[in-house]
């Protein structure tokens, strides 16, 4: 599925669950579900164009990312000007965000005005040739415009998980009055939402990681240096876990930075990085890029 199919997609996956959102809030508090539906729905195109538009500053906001300069990270900004240039690609924005977690993840609307972050964490684990294998996993989503559409996403999920949690609020103060069965279909409701939206951002972003994998490899004839900056960023996200942004942008990241219990393995953001590594070798093997 192409970029711009996957973003009707997730724009009309959005439609429909605030539509089911104000059907239900509408029969239940307006006595119209008519009028409840297109309030939502009004709401939910409001934020398909915030999020086409502004997305990607509202995801580096909610990480305090910092746009730098060649002068304070020259290290970093070699490294991705000499991937920018194997990709055959402008040189995106380079943003760096203050945490110890080591990640990456990449964000605008197109190839030229995308942004590369990383996190400090990152610089002091990888080496060169690491560092550069994880920047070209994320100019492969540059260049398939994958970043645009996970970056939407990301928004999307969130606001969603945010509606349905004051859904869920409000369906246990209305459980404490007589009207025990609408605050159980609210209480459904605040469930099913974030899973629904939750399935639908796994549906057209899961499987990128592992084409972004491939293409980045291939890119800088080194598929090894990624396999082993996956190993790193998995072991050092799981003893240091991200404490800041929300889970529902996890997707963004090439490994997930968030820690969780069985229902997060459940709904993963990402393939198993044991299957992405395997790959990432048989690549080398096939390729004789041994790098």
């Amino acid at each position: 599925m192409g970029a711009s199919l996957r973003m009707l997609a997730l724009f009309g996956g959005l439609i429909l669950i605030f539509t089911a959102f104000g059907w239900i809030l509408g029969s239940l508090f307006l006595g119209d579900w008519i009028i409840g539906s297109l309030i939502f729905l009004a709401i939910a195109l409001a934020m398909n164009f915030i999020s086409y538009f502004w997305s990607d500053k509202i995801v580096l906001w909610s990480y305090g990312a910092k746009m730098v300069s060649q002068a304070e990270y020259p290290r970093l900004y070699k490294a991705v000007s000499e991937v920018a240039m194997r990709a055959d690609l402008p040189m995106p924005k380079i943003a760096v965000v203050p945490s110890r977690t080591p990640n990456a993840f990449a964000t605008g609307r197109n190839k030229n005005n995308a942004v590369v972050a990383v996190t400090d964490g990152i610089m002091s684990l990888l080496t060169d040739e690491e560092l550069q294998g994880v920047l070209a996993h994320e100019m492969a989503h540059i260049k398939d415009r994958d970043m645009l559409v996970m970056t939407v996403a990301a928004t999307i999920a969130g606001a969603v998980s945010f509606a349905s949690r004051m859904v869920f609020f409000s369906s246990i103060g209305r459980g404490r009055g007589d009207n025990n069965g609408n605050a159980i279909l609210l209480l459904i409701a605040a469930i099913t939402a974030p899973i629904a939206a939750l399935l639908l951002r796994l549906a057209i972003s899961r499987n990128r990681e592992y084409k972004a994998d491939r293409e980045g490899s291939l890119m800088i004839q080194r598929p090894l240096s990624l396999a082993r900056a996956l190993e790193k960023l998995e072991e050092a996200n799981a003893r240091r876990p991200m404490d800041r942004g929300n889970p529902s942008s996890s997707s963004l990241f090439i490994v997930n930075p968030f820690s969780g219990g069985s229902l997060v393995t459940l709904f993963m953001t990402h393939p198993p990085i044991r299957a992405r590594v395997r790959n990432l070798r048989k690549l080398a093997e096939d390729t004789g890029y041994l790098g």
